[in-house]
């Protein structure tokens, strides 16, 4: 019986992943609600337990996908991918108003200009601290610091190495937990309890899961003028990252 439950859930590997992922996202709301009082958002503690289980998920099977190479979880790998992710970042869209997203005209756009340089170069210190001189890993790893989506994308543009690369997927998951458990406590001190605010606070932070988690926590209605300025600044990062910025790296180093 076990094993006819088990072939089942194989060969319907993406109902297990869209049910596996329930269950860890109950999960995870139950213990910010019950353990944190919701003072950690349950999108945050979501995000870790992803982290773990993947890694678990590694050693276990000795793979490079994570849960992915377990063959129950081999839908994971499919519903964690750039599809389903790009559609979970255009669907953000359809909850804004547009005449709110007009209003936050030029200082709007000039907050995704100065974000992505802000975050940038602030990566780009932490690296040559670290010891990176080539503008290459300097420039891979500041894009992750800018979100963990123009990280990857940036370092396959220069032709960066693997560990450079994984280094800056590192980089940006951490800005963007630490941006979901942050915002809620200094969103009363910087007045982001309006649409004109959550945008030009996802402009200037950029990580679109980050941002939607701590809106989420602040002020649920705000998540989609938030992450719709982040989205902008996922696109304008994979942009600047590897021509612009990377021009400039080059030039000092």
């Amino acid at each position: 019986m076990i094993e006819i439950l088990i072939n089942t859930l194989i060969d319907n590997s993406i109902i297990t992943a869209f049910l596996f992922v329930g269950v860890v996202t109950y999960l995870s709301y139950w213990i910010s609600r019950n353990l944190t009082a919701g003072i950690i958002h349950g999108s945050a503690i979501a995000i870790t337990l992803g982290l773990i289980l993947a890694y678990a998920g590694g050693l276990y099977e000795g793979g490079t996908r994570g849960l992915a190479d377990i063959p129950i979880f081999a839908g994971v790998g499919i519903l964690g991918g750039a599809m389903f992710r790009d559609f979970a970042i255009v669907a953000t869209a359809f909850g804004v108003d547009l005449k709110n997203l007009k209003e936050a005209g030029m200082i709007g756009a000039l907050s995704i200009v100065l974000g992505v340089i802000l975050s940038f170069f602030i990566g780009a210190i932490v690296a040559v601290l670290f010891g990176y001189t080539d503008p290459v890993s300097i420039t891979t790893i500041g894009a992750g610091a800018a979100t963990y989506i123009v990280g990857p994308v940036t370092g396959t543009a220069l032709s960066a190495s693997a560990d450079v690369i994984a280094l800056s997927i590192a980089v940006g998951l951490i800005k963007s937990i630490l941006v979901m458990i942050i915002t809620p406590f200094v969103a009363p001190l910087i007045k982001l309890n309006n649409p004109h605010a959550a945008m030009i606070f996802g402009g200037l932070m950029g990580t679109t899961s980050g941002v939607a988690g701590g809106l989420a926590a602040t002020d649920p209605k705000l998540v989609p003028y938030g992450a719709m300025t982040a989205t902008f600044y996922t696109g304008a990062g994979c942009l600047m990252a590897p021509s612009v910025l990377y021009l400039i790296i080059n030039l000092m180093f």
